[in-house]
């Protein structure tokens, strides 16, 4: 049986759209009552908040790819770059479905992708989906043709 996520569970979201930060937070809390989401507005906050010695390092990062500061391809080639970070699974939660995009991001060492959905109960659908995963199956990244987490 394969081991299944902590019981109490930190998650990272950095997105620069307010509305987006909202919506994500409202559906997680929706569907799990067990995880605490710290929202940063970009890459620069979410940055300096994983460096900070005194912070602790979430379970699991969401990371947007278009954001003013820092873009998500710049932090997620720093967390895969540094050895206190780059265990920390990082799902890609971008509303871009370029094909280029999604393969930089593999490349670059996301464990997922996932399109930001276009209404509140597919993003619920989706996140349930990513926190049903097991822990190995989190930190195991999968081949390219599995990288894309949809519903």
């Amino acid at each position: 049986m394969s081991k299944m996520l902590p019981q109490c569970y930190s998650v990272f979201l950095a997105d620069d759209d307010a509305d987006d930060r909202f919506l994500f937070e409202e559906a997680l809390m929706q569907i799990r009552n067990n995880v605490k989401i710290t929202a940063l507005n970009n890459g620069e906050q979410l940055m300096s908040r994983l460096e900070d010695k005194k912070s602790h390092h979430p379970n699991l990062i969401f990371l947007d790819l278009n954001m003013p500061l820092k873009n998500g391809i710049e932090c997620l080639e720093e967390i895969k770059s540094d050895n206190n970070l780059k265990n920390i699974p990082v799902v890609i939660f971008s509303t871009s479905k370029q094909k280029e995009n999604i393969n930089q991001a593999y490349i670059k060492g996301a464990n997922f992708y996932m399109y930001k959905p276009d209404n509140f109960e597919k993003l619920k659908l989706l996140l349930d989906k990513v926190f049903s995963l097991s822990a190995k199956s989190l930190t195991e990244r999968p081949d390219i043709d599995n990288f894309v987490i949809s519903v």
